[in-house]
């Protein structure tokens, strides 16, 4: 099973009604419907996330976890909804497609407050190559994707391509009581013994992970899954996994440097033309660089590499 918005609405409804009886009227479903639906998603996720009580539900440990992740992504589906319904009934749009980015925030409001008239609409999806087919038939305008070091993308005939990152090295998340937390950069024969979680969706991944660790000698356990469930399987102490290097810290995930840096992507925008880029690309590569200033591990390596990037852009 995998997770949907709706799955996670029905989460938040639950935990703010404190009843499934309350949550099911509140989203217009039987109660049976949703207490089935509530059993799925906890066994998709490994756990109870709420304790049935006389008084009503009470997220467990886990599902505080889970809600913490689940509340925001509920609250930024309602923003998009809400934004497209606006820029349908006001004009002209701008039809961004892109793999997850922390520097997709900055990136919307730039492009909003220089360009008020035009109104950026936002396509996600895990599959860089499904984007740039998109683009190439006319179905988005621009595109920001990553390609894994060792996978090239199918660039489709006619594209055009910007490079915003030549390599962004690729960070380990873990569990903040895990021994090698304590450490700023991390050896991968410390996490020898350690379950691993990859989603093997995102083009390129699966291969480069598993290249990584038989390159480092290890044959740990990796297991299939979407990254929103990595992260709350981290959070438990489940498992490890690949992340950005702008995702920040939490207080139950550490994000550190893996050494050596054995794993990046590359950063590009593409579109069928050097116009379609030129409109969108500067304020894409100011966003960027305002998520590597607030990641104190990313910021450290570009300065400790000297990065012309970097330099140039500070």
């Amino acid at each position: 099973m995998e997770l949907e918005v709706r799955h996670l609405r029905a989460l938040c409804a639950i935990a703010d009604t404190g009843s499934l009886h309350r949550a099911a009227r509140q989203l217009g479903v039987a109660q049976p419907s949703l207490s089935t639906q509530l059993k799925r998603i906890e066994q998709a996720l490994g756990g109870p996330l709420f304790t049935r009580e006389r008084s009503g539900c009470r997220p467990t440990p886990l599902g505080r976890v889970v809600l913490g992740r689940a509340r925001p992504l509920v609250a930024e589906m309602r923003a998009l909804v809400a934004e497209a319904r606006a820029a349908a009934a006001d004009g002209p749009q701008v039809r961004i497609g892109s793999t997850a980015s922390r520097a997709l925030s900055g990136w919307l409001r730039r492009l909003r407050v220089r360009r008020p008239r035009t109104e950026p609409i936002l396509q996600m999806d895990v599959s860089p190559n499904a984007l740039l087919r998109m683009v190439a038939e006319g179905q988005l305008d621009v595109a920001f994707v990553h390609e894994v070091e060792g996978c090239p993308l199918k660039v489709p005939e006619g594209l055009r391509l910007r490079v915003l990152i030549e390599r962004e090295p690729q960070f380990v998340s873990l569990p903040t009581d895990h021994p090698a937390a304590a450490q700023d950069v991390v050896h991968l024969s410390d996490l020898a013994q350690d379950r691993w979680m990859v989603d093997p969706t995102v083009d390129g991944e699966w291969d480069a992970v598993h290249r990584m660790l038989r390159a480092a000698g290890l044959n740990p356990r990796v297991l299939h899954g979407d990254y929103h469930t990595a992260a709350f399987l981290v959070a438990t102490g489940e498992v490890v996994t690949i992340c950005q290097p702008t995702r920040p810290s939490r207080p139950e995930a550490a994000v550190r440097r893996l050494h050596g840096d054995p794993l990046g992507v590359r950063l590009l925008l593409a579109a069928r033309s050097e116009e379609e880029l030129d409109a969108v690309f500067p304020e894409l590569e100011e966003a960027y660089w305002e998520m590597a200033r607030q990641a104190p591990g990313y910021r450290a390596w570009l300065e400790s590499s000297a990065s012309e990037t970097f330099v140039a852009a500070h």
